[in-house]
């Protein structure tokens, strides 16, 4: 499974990884079906994080490399700068729009979720510089929180880690957090900071590489409550739950959200090509369109609706309505909910956290080996890994069977059997 030889491609840097363990214990994948990967030495693993949370549909679909195919013999792609676009830049748009949970919304496509969380971030300051309140600058985020590692997404990082080592404590100094389940904490920071100062808050609905946090009741219904009293605009980061990872398309639908802007990406292609994009709504937009003095929007990204890469988008999601791929994703995750729940009772497990979506997080004690569990894992078939706080990320395709759920848990529980003996 892994060697302790670097294999061809040493050359490469990996990302987020010590790297001398990295080259050490190399896993390199080279193919993949349904919701199994196979490495290159053979061995098929069962690919409980869905790779980085994006593979909903699962791998191997032929009928998105064929749409792929088709869009570069036509048109690989060509830019939306200025008043140049392309065709199916402009059909997704309003594929999405409708899809989407703000009404009437328009979309700016980029290339990948820490795209979407800079562009997110500097629209809300340029939305209240426009608005006449120059001093409503600060980016609220979430306690444990991830957004991407761009500017603004280390800048907001609610892992310390994430944001240290660069100088200061945060790139972009306008930053703050807040508790990640707790709306009077929240309240007080806004308060402490002055509302007058916050631009926007930025949440996931539910907290993925921060260990699998899903929100307190009426913890994100209250947050947009607060956004709304205090005048700050509210940015829901949708790159991990958006297209059916809480059985809507988007989670906004199942916690009774409308904020001023939605995140996307990952389950947008389901990875089978780089897409993200913001969704955004008419209290941001409109002065934009307005009137032949309209400001400029002084940001874009050269692949912003990539041809092929919507061309992508657009199978990817006849996949998910054609197959009812969102009706599985919400009755999945009562299957994995009472799979891996039993896994609480073990002596190594510290918290078990599923039951909002068809995502897990198994947080393991702080003193057990959590890559030496990953590594047992492997070993039996199962392809897993660790995230924030010790925590075993569980996050499968939406094409498993109810069996190969219940493989999950029964793999993870004999990886910790081991260490337990």
């Amino acid at each position: 499974m892994t060697s302790a030889t670097p294999l061809a491609g040493a050359s490469l840097w990996h990302a987020q990884a010590h790297m001398p363990t990295a080259l050490a214990k190399r896993v390199t994948i080279v193919g993949g079906r349904g919701a199994t990967v196979i490495t290159a030495d053979g061995a098929e693993l069962l690919d409980a994080p869905a790779g980085l949370w994006y593979a909903n549909v699962g791998h191997g679909r032929e009928a998105v490399a064929r749409v792929a195919y088709e869009q570069m013999l036509k048109l690989e792609t060509y830019h939306v700068f200025g008043r140049f676009v392309n065709d199916v830049a402009l059909t997704l748009a309003d594929r999405v729009t409708a899809l989407g949970p703000i009404p009437d919304a328009k979309v700016f496509w980029t290339s990948g979720g820490s795209d979407s969380v800079d562009l997110a971030c500097k629209l809300a300051r340029r939305h209240w510089q426009l608005e006449g309140r120059p001093d409503k600058r600060i980016i609220l985020s979430r306690n444990n929180a991830y957004h991407g590692l761009h500017g603004f997404g280390t800048s907001i990082a609610g892992l310390e880690y994430n944001r240290e080592g660069y100088g200061s404590d945060s790139l972009i100094p306008e930053t703050a957090r807040i508790p990640a389940n707790d709306l009077a904490g929240a309240e007080a920071v806004i308060a402490e900071l002055g509302p007058e100062r916050i631009a926007a808050v930025v949440a996931e609905p539910v907290i993925g590489t921060g260990g699998v946090i899903a929100p307190a009741p009426g913890y994100l219904e209250g947050l947009q409550r607060l956004a709304r009293q205090h005048d700050i605009l509210f940015i829901a980061d949708e790159v991990i739950t958006g297209f059916g990872r809480t059985g809507t398309m988007f989670a906004c639908e199942r916690f009774g959200l409308e904020p001023d802007m939605v995140l996307m990406a990952k389950g947008i292609t389901s990875g089978y090509a780089p897409l993200g994009g913001v969704l955004i709504s008419p209290r941001v937009w409109a002065r934009f369109f307005s009137s032949d003095d309209a400001p400029i929007l002084r940001h874009g990204i050269t692949y912003s609706g990539h041809a092929t890469a919507c061309a992508v988008a657009h199978a990817n999601i006849d996949i998910l309505e054609q197959e009812h791929l969102l009706e599985r994703s919400a009755e999945l995750e009562g299957v994995l909910h009472n799979a891996i729940q039993p896994l609480a009772d073990h002596p190594l497990v510290a918290e078990v956290r599923s039951g909002t979506g068809f995502l897990a997080g198994v947080q393991l004690r702080a003193d057990v080996p959590g890559e030496a569990v990953v590594d047992a894992c492997l070993d039996a078939g199962l392809l897993t890994r660790v995230i924030h706080n010790n925590t075993l990320h569980i996050c499968p395709p939406f094409v498993v069977t109810d069996d190969e759920v219940s493989f999950i848990a029964k793999t993870v529980r004999v990886a910790l059997d081991q260490f337990t003996a």
